[in-house]
């Protein structure tokens, strides 16, 4: 499978780990990572630190460590889906 044509690159919303968070923080542009997940989010628990927490849209951090986690749109349904960037990975300032 290919990387999304308007994104560029070989990531797309079926990658995994970084290349995922990567992928959706940057997708359209930006536009994707600050919308609302639907339902009001994904329960989850952090891969990093383990704590629990409410993924609200398709990019977001652990409030207890700051570990950047993320879920691509086509993947939003199953918490399972969600992608973890790594202990050492920060989001850009904005």
């Amino acid at each position: 499978m290919g990387g999304c044509v308007h994104c560029g690159g070989n990531a797309n919303p079926f990658s995994k780990g970084r290349e995922l968070v990567e992928f959706v923080y940057s997708a359209h542009d930006g536009a994707v990572r600050d919308q609302l997940i639907p339902n009001g989010g994904l329960e989850t628990n952090c891969q990093g630190c383990g704590s629990g927490f409410t993924l609200m849209t398709f990019v977001g951090e652990c409030p207890e460590c700051a570990g950047v986690h993320a879920v691509s749109p086509p993947q939003c349904h199953d918490a399972a889906n969600i992608q973890f960037a790594g202990k050492d990975f920060k989001l850009p300032e904005r």
